[in-house]
């Protein structure tokens, strides 16, 4: 769950800057496009003034002189007898750049100036134009594609592209630096939500150092009351032991021999009571070194210590990077819980690399699949009654559970056909 809402994080953040990066190209784009559209209208203003004022001077040396000489691709111009704009177009572009012309050249105040915009035999907005000279004759000039707007598309788009990318990489570049302490805060909640100490680096923004610092003094905190559990009990189990002790001493001087047996049998049962208590302890705060194991040679000595029929399919070696002590206390109440109601305990070791798995099964009557997460609770018991007549405290699976939860393992089961079995995933460093 805590991966899934990571990853939603993230896409919701992706999605929010891909959001921002679109608004900012659109709104660049149309910022560029009124500023470029701008400074063309100014460069054609600039340019007719130009023309107007060199050609009316040339035209009084040379009457065919503007032709000649101030015709260029981006401008034509010719003098004729008649205009060839009877009037001022009403076009946007034609009255911003006649008033830009006029704002260039005061002198041409004076001077009759029509300005229009047309069609071109290319389907491009020309601008066209016609001024009265002083001998009465008209100079006419045409400057093509005064609308064009692949140039201001090309500019704003490099612009934008370039901006956009900016943004994206300097967002993206923000996010990992969020998403990391966000990322290393899910794993620790991950690992304690299995038991698994996680110290966790107080870095990244105020409100991140102080969540951090909040989990690790739960942290502290919890292991702490753990701590102070373990030797409260260990101080009571010692006490308890002493007069436990007495009393089967003392059953062995009771004359009526049923009584004594009563009396040394419960205090060998509380005996057993108090180390199970202190093996199930001891699990939730136990620490361990990683060291390579040979997983076949240590559950071949188990299966040799414990009485009763077992059976090894394994491979010749398994080797594996873990922690002996934990693994082999896990594995034991599960394999003595194997012989006890299956009379008979298969173990398989299955696998390779850092990812094996111990299997232990038997032929007993098995765990309802309703029950397989109970079973990993303290003191359950599959009897309602909760009755003596089967050994036990129902913390072997409890203990082994937490054991394989602290160090990075799991335990699950699952019936197969006769019997239980049980599934160890070997935790690995």
């Amino acid at each position: 769950m805590i991966r899934l809402r990571s990853h939603r994080l993230v896409g919701y953040a992706m999605v929010l800057l891909l959001g921002i990066a679109a608004v900012q190209a659109v709104a660049s784009l149309a910022f560029y496009e009124t500023i470029d559209r701008e400074t063309i209208r100014e460069d054609h203003a600039r340019r007719v003034a130009e023309l107007l004022v060199v050609s009316e001077r040339l035209h009084a040396i040379d009457r065919d002189a503007p032709a000649t000489i101030m015709s260029t691709s981006h401008l034509q111009a010719g003098v004729a007898s008649s205009p060839a704009v009877r009037r001022q177009g009403e076009a946007r572009a034609a009255v911003d750049i006649r008033r830009l012309v006029l704002a260039w050249e005061p002198a041409l105040a004076g001077r009759t100036l029509l300005l229009d915009v047309v069609k071109g035999p290319r389907g491009q907005r020309d601008l066209v134009g016609s001024m009265r000279l002083g001998d009465g004759a008209w100079l006419n000039f045409r400057s093509p594609d005064v609308a064009s707007g692949w140039a201001v598309a090309l500019r704003a788009t490099i612009m934008t592209l370039l901006a956009t990318v900016l943004c994206v990489g300097a967002g993206l570049y923000a996010l990992r630096a969020l998403m990391r302490p966000l990322a290393q805060l899910a794993r620790a909640a991950d690992a304690m939500a299995h038991g698994q100490p996680a110290a966790l680096r107080e870095s990244g923004p105020a409100e991140l150092r102080d969540l951090a610092r909040s989990l690790n003094d739960m942290q502290a905190r919890i292991s702490g009351l753990e701590t102070d559990q373990a030797k409260s009990f260990e101080a009571i189990s010692h006490d308890l032991r002493t007069p436990l002790s007495r009393l089967k001493i003392a059953s062995d001087f009771v004359d009526d021999s049923d009584i004594s047996r009563i009396v040394s049998s419960s205090t060998e049962e509380m005996e057993a009571m108090l180390m199970s208590l202190q093996s199930f302890l001891r699990a939730q705060h136990m620490t361990a070194d990683a060291a390579e194991v040979d997983l076949v040679a240590m559950v071949r000595d188990l299966l040799a210590s414990l009485p009763g029929e077992t059976l090894l399919e394994a491979p010749p070696v398994a080797l594996a990077r873990t922690y002996r002590e934990p693994l082999l206390l896990a594995l034991t109440p599960l394999v003595e819980n194997a012989l006890q109601y299956g009379e008979r305990a298969r173990v398989t070791i299955s696998g390779q690399d850092s990812h094996w798995r111990i299997e232990i099964a038997d032929d007993g009557p098995g765990i309802p699949e309703d029950c397989f997460d109970a079973v990993l609770d303290p003191f359950f018991r599959l009897d309602s009654s909760r009755a003596r007549n089967t050994a036990g405290f129902g913390l072997g699976i409890p203990t082994a559970h937490r054991l394989l939860q602290r160090f990075g393992g799991r335990l699950s089961f699952r019936n197969g056909g006769p019997g239980l079995i049980a599934c160890v995933d070997v935790p690995t460093a």
